[in-house]
């Protein structure tokens, strides 16, 4: 792993910001159920497990997705209609971005990286 970096994430619509397995979505409605099912699912394997046993060849799923940060945090905050979040992990980029896609499907933008 590499050097923390910092997220920005919007969710415009939280409504609308689930992935399109519910088993694997966001079930929350607020920022600080929102930022803690992102944490826990960046510094845990349990969403990950799940996603990879409903693969077709569970076996074949290359171990870089199942990587973890324990020190991963997220805070979210209401702004308005949105809910914006901010996460501070070693996690890299390309995980990162699955893991969202699984929670929130497409309805999430990235705001800022550093």
């Amino acid at each position: 792993m590499s050097s923390v970096v910092k997220y920005t994430i919007s969710l415009p619509d939280p409504e609308k910001a689930r992935g399109s397995d519910p088993d694997l979505s966001f079930k929350s409605h607020g920022a600080s159920g929102f930022a803690e099912e992102l944490q826990d699912a960046l510094r845990s394997t349990a969403l990950f497990e799940k996603w990879k046993a409903k693969q077709p060849d569970p076996d074949a799923v290359e171990p870089q997705w199942g990587v973890t940060d324990p020190e991963a945090t997220v805070t979210g905050e209401q702004k308005d209609l949105r809910i914006n979040l901010t996460v501070n992990t070693k996690i890299d980029s390309d995980v990162f971005k699955q893991r969202l896609r699984l929670l929130a499907g497409h309805h999430w933008e990235m705001r800022d990286v550093q």
